[in-house]
């Protein structure tokens, strides 16, 4: 996958097809530390040690559409091969935690692309599923939790509604924006 933003999508659907009820997806970039930080956590059903170690190798896959599970494996390789870590953490009955940290000076480090655009997906097309995103630079972040928009709308509207739809994207937009202040990651 071309951008880290990608990646976070395919973990993120994975999160949604493991029955999780609440997806928290932080992007944590801290330039004095030249880290870029991705951890996406689940309450889903989670894995097996077993399981888990088995993510990792692309020709395993729980899916029946396919027979391999590439997502996981690009995931772990875009961020060591950019001087980075992986790490899966995973129980049974309490769900999983992916954590990929990438060195955001290497020159192997693949941009994160439209984060933006990629969580507004996710909130519109998996509505019945919550989310907490946490974008930070620096000292600076913002956060988009869908339970706090599920209080003030209600139940009846959905974040489907094109004006809904069209403030959760600006609404992270402009979060971003004022985080980072426009800076390219």
């Amino acid at each position: 996958m071309p951008e880290i933003a990608l990646n976070i999508l395919d973990i993120a659907e994975n999160s949604v097809r493991a029955d999780a009820s609440l997806i928290g997806i932080t992007v944590s970039v801290q330039p004095e530390e030249d880290t870029l930080t991705v951890s996406i956590k689940d309450d889903g059903c989670g894995m097996t040690p077993e399981e888990a170690g088995k993510v990792l190798d692309p020709f395993f896959t729980t899916r029946t559409t396919r027979k391999v599970g590439l997502g996981v494996p690009f995931f772990k390789q875009a961020a060591e091969s950019a001087g980075g870590s992986f790490q899966i953490d995973s129980e049974i009955g309490k769900g999983t935690e992916v954590t990929a940290v990438f060195r955001l000076s290497h020159i192997d480090r693949m941009p994160l692309g439209d984060i933006s655009s990629v969580i507004h997906t996710l909130i519109v097309f998996n509505e019945p599923v919550d989310f907490r995103y946490t974008y930070r630079y620096g000292e600076k972040s913002f956060v988009l939790d869908t339970r706090e928009m599920r209080e003030i709308l209600g139940t009846e509207i959905s974040f489907r509604e094109p004006e809904v739809s069209a403030f959760i994207r600006e609404y992270l937009e402009t979060g971003k924006e004022e985080t980072d202040g426009g800076t390219e990651i």
